[in-house]
């Protein structure tokens, strides 16, 4: 057996990809959510008819012609991200701060020489950039009895594709089934050549935890123009430069704190993901007030064209305790894989209308169509098409609603009250590859509120967001064969409280 050696291995790093690129990608770009100043924040950034508010040039850039005169703004916020887990019966919670900075906006408000209020009245520039997804989050899930575990994955997998520890194996061996190999977990019987390990052995009972720490933020940088005609019809365009930044570290540990699993004591797996990259979109708008009351509006969005690139690491330790009683620890970690690809994100379509109440107060509502199974992963680094991954996406996801309502009630001159909601329905088909998908249902809903001051050319806007999603996820991969137990999903319930804060300056 493998355990009376310890096997010294050379891992050769090799230009090409892990070709690991795949849905779970297309969906965490594309599932966006507008997120700017504190007035469209608070009132569910229902502002595709309204306008007047940097936000709307992320939903429609034709809300850039109903400013009246120039702007600036700037959006800090500050929230907690509490995630509630439950994986085997066992309940666990963690939860994180973060400050960030939702908005940054310049408005030239430009009249032209029309004096007449008729054709052209203003020709407005933007500039600045609105949040568009905040990936930070910390989330725990564990059990101390568990009945099932990671090697089960990887040792399956080491059967099924016939792994060879001294070469001649896929790429993505390197980062699961080498280490596991090279760490004394994977074990091999001589005269079969049949992959085990000793958890299997001794019917499992260890804890079982994993952590996962997420960061990073979707940011879109545009430039737009607006124009107005005769405070009737607003037209508007943007160019939209995005910028992605995403960095997941995950740690699943296994570890033998019964003591009733012969050889095995602990081990620990670590992975490491960082994607970076810019795309960019263009967005074109109209707003029609066929009333002084009513308001209409429309946008289109093209789909955002990314250049990703990701940065992908294992690594793996254990703790063995041998029949002679001597006790090796060994620490080992995958090759550095590096890898471009683009992205094309479906496109967007808006539908808007908002009633003015008297000029007290006013109603909103937008209505989102988007279709995620149109997301598309493009010429990867190597050449690689992604024709099996495009696929998945488009029988994985579904064409949704969004949904965001919006209301403001002027209370004093200078004193506004604002409430909003928005829904987001879950992307996920009710069924794809020949089963139910558990997500089917896990939509996401935000509650919002706020209010607002304005006085002469400065104006302070405040806003609290409660959202609450709940999804099911695995904590490593199912084995690939049948002699293994698939594992149990872990239920997570994730809350998000923000507040966010607008300074504005009107000249």
């Amino acid at each position: 057996m493998k355990r009376l050696i310890k096997l010294l291995t050379i891992a050769m790093l090799v230009p090409f990809s892990m070709q690991a690129q795949d849905l779970a990608d297309a969906l965490r770009y594309s599932n966006l959510q507008a997120q700017g100043t504190a007035r469209a924040g608070a009132m569910g950034n229902a502002f595709g008819a309204l306008g007047g508010d940097f936000t709307s040039v992320s939903i429609n850039p034709a809300g850039l012609g109903v400013y009246r005169s120039g702007e600036l703004t700037l959006t800090p916020a500050f929230g907690q991200v509490s995630v509630e887990s439950n994986y085997l019966g066992n309940s666990m919670d963690d939860n994180l701060y973060n400050f960030s900075f939702n908005n940054l906006s310049y408005v030239a408000a430009i009249e032209t020489r029309n004096t007449s209020e008729s054709g052209m009245v203003n020709f407005n520039i933007g500039i600045g950039y609105n949040r568009l997804k905040d990936f930070n989050s910390e989330m725990i899930a564990g059990v101390g009895n568990a009945n099932n575990s990671f090697l089960d994955y990887v040792t399956s997998y080491a059967n099924a594709n016939n792994f060879n520890p001294d070469g001649n194996n896929t790429y993505t061996s390197d980062f699961y089934e080498q280490l596991a190999w090279d760490t004394d977990l994977l074990l091999r019987e001589n005269e079969t050549g049949i992959y085990w390990h000793d958890l299997e052995e001794a019917g499992y009972g260890q804890l079982q935890r994993k952590s996962i720490s997420r960061q990073g933020s979707v940011d879109e940088y545009s430039l737009a123009m607006g124009m107005n005609f005769n405070h009737k019809l607003y037209l508007g365009a943007s160019l939209g430069v995005t910028d992605v930044y995403y960095k997941e570290s995950s740690r699943l540990l296994e570890e033998d704190t019964n003591g009733s699993i012969p050889f095995f004591n602990e081990m620990e797996f670590d992975s490491y993901l960082r994607t970076t990259g810019t795309g960019y979109n263009g967005k074109l708008g109209i707003i029609y007030k066929p009333t002084q009351q009513i308001r209409l509006g429309a946008s289109v969005h093209t789909p955002t064209f990314y250049n990703l690139n990701d940065v992908f690491e294992t690594s793996m330790y254990s703790s063995v305790t041998y029949e002679d009683g001597e006790t090796a620890t060994y620490d080992e970690i995958s090759p550095y894989s590096e890898y471009n690809y683009d992205l094309e994100t479906p496109m967007r379509a808006t539908l808007s209308g908002a009633f003015v109440i008297a000029k007290k107060g006013l109603l909103s509502v937008d209505y989102e169509f988007v279709d995620y199974g149109s997301a598309s992963l493009r010429r990867g680094g190597d050449g690689y098409d992604f024709v099996d991954e495009n696929g998945e996406i488009a029988e994985a996801y579904k064409s949704v609603g969004n949904l965001r309502l919006g209301g403001e009630l002027k209370v004093t001159n200078e004193i506004s009250l604002r409430a909003g909601f928005e829904n987001y329905p879950s992307p996920y088909n009710s069924e794809a590859f020949g089963q139910s998908q558990p997500n089917s249902d896990a939509g996401l809903s935000v509650y919002s509120a706020g209010l607002g001051y304005r006085q002469g050319g400065f104006f302070f806007d405040v806003a609290y967001r409660y959202s609450d999603q709940e999804n099911n996820d695995l904590l490593y991969p199912e084995p690939v064969t049948d002699n293994y137990n698939s594992p149990q999903m872990a239920q997570f319930n994730t809350v998000k409280n923000k507040v966010l804060f607008t300074l504005g300056f009107k000249f």
